[in-house]
């Protein structure tokens, strides 16, 4: 049986660091998939569930580029062990203005690459890239 989610998630491969809020050294990993209310992703080592972080997120494009950062603020909501990794799922709260802004505008970015990539999926008469 699958969970109603409260928001759509995204698969994305993202390049991730998670700073734990006065304990020990960022994280880094992968982020697996992302919503407007948090994401899951792939780390090195555990963080404990509760904990408040703040999480950097980057696009990762074509030839190595990423996009700009965003900081998020968040809370860990689970960690498991997966093989010789970690898989963290984290939520995201007291997001200020510009922070929501910056996320609506990464999901847009997502959502907008997973119509075009169905291929029952409309196709507006001018999209130069159709």
């Amino acid at each position: 049986m699958t969970a109603d989610r409260q928001f759509p998630r995204y698969a994305l491969e993202a390049e991730l660091v998670i700073n734990t809020r006065g304990a020990g050294a960022a994280r880094r990993g992968r982020t697996s998939n992302l919503s407007r209310g948090g994401l899951c992703a792939l780390i090195d080592e555990p963080v404990d569930a509760g904990r408040s972080v703040d999480i950097e997120i980057a696009l990762v494009f074509d030839q190595g580029n990423t996009s700009e950062s965003l900081t998020l603020p968040a809370r860990v909501v689970w960690c498991t062990a997966l093989g010789s990794r970690y898989q963290i799922g984290v939520a995201f709260h007291g997001l200020l203005a510009g922070q929501r802004e910056y996320l609506e505008l990464f999901l847009r970015f997502l959502a907008e690459g997973a119509q075009r990539q169905r291929p029952d999926a409309p196709v507006a008469d001018d999209d130069p890239f159709a």
